[in-house]
């Protein structure tokens, strides 16, 4: 069993940066191996969190996004968040000053990130972290927040339950997709019926129970997809029976087949 790796972010993290001069702030990190988590945190600027390579995982007390590669999720000022994953992973961050985020979604959420997108975080990168800020600076940063507000969210959430007995069952099964135990079952251990576990989890999180675990394996399907696995091995390692249902199941949840899915995030 690999240990997980904890990276603790310091205290002049450029995401805690309250230079009113500097609208964004950034940071580079290429990880091998894995796995890699970063422990619960915050910052008192927004993040733009880029795949540039290999998937990520953002959780928060609401929920949990997943970040292919070219692909980057939007964490507001202030919201605790936990970043993981398995495998090699690099990441690009734009940390956006409250003052400069204003128009910028207050909610957390996965983006796509086009083209000139992807060059202008390649080039904060390399031109932001300096001290020194130029006229070439500030215009980096007008054409970056104009982008930004471009956005849209994609379908890769899953709402997290406040209820501690779900909350538990559902930290088991991300841990878990393929667990395939019941309601019945996890009532049993929780000390509730299952009626009332599945009227909760409606209500928690506007899925049913089986729904909701239904795109917890879709969803756990990307990392797998993008790390190069056939759609056959996917299928089997996440529990369906044929290669055939699991695809229907990821074009009904993501609107479109998972060989496709996987070779569009590749070709961005």
């Amino acid at each position: 069993m690999n240990i997980v790796k904890q990276t603790n972010e310091s205290a002049r993290h450029p995401g805690d940066d309250a230079d009113l001069g500097r609208p964004i702030t950034t940071s580079a990190q290429d990880l091998s191996h894995g796995p890699h988590r970063f422990a619960w945190h915050s910052h008192t600027r927004a993040q733009l969190v880029y795949a540039a390579v290999g998937v990520i995982r953002v959780e928060t007390i609401s929920g949990l996004w997943w970040v292919p590669p070219q692909q980057a999720v939007w964490v507001p000022a202030r919201i605790e968040h936990e970043v993981a994953a398995e495998q090699a992973v690099s990441m690009r961050s734009l940390y956006v000053h409250e003052r400069a985020a204003r128009r910028l979604p207050t909610v957390c959420g996965v983006v796509p990130v086009k083209p000139l997108l992807r060059e202008l975080i390649v080039e904060a990168c390399r031109r932001l972290g300096n001290d020194a800020v130029d006229v070439t600076d500030a215009r980096l940063t007008a054409v970056i927040l104009d982008e930004l507000q471009q956005l849209r969210p994609e379908p890769l959430y899953l709402p997290i339950p406040q209820d501690k007995r779900l909350r538990r069952i559902v930290d088991v099964l991300a841990a878990d997709p393929t667990d395939s135990r019941t309601l019945d079952d996890w009532g049993r251990s929780a000390g509730a019926s299952a009626r009332t576990l599945a009227r909760r989890f409606q209500r928690e999180t506007g899925l049913s129970f089986g729904r909701w675990r239904q795109r917890l394996r879709i969803l756990s399907a990307i990392p797998k997809l993008s790390a190069g696995d056939s759609v056959t091995r996917v299928a089997y390692d996440l529990g369906y029976r044929s290669p055939s249902a699991f695809i229907a199941v990821f074009r009904r949840t993501l609107g479109q087949p998972p060989a496709r899915f996987a070779r569009a995030r590749r070709e961005q």
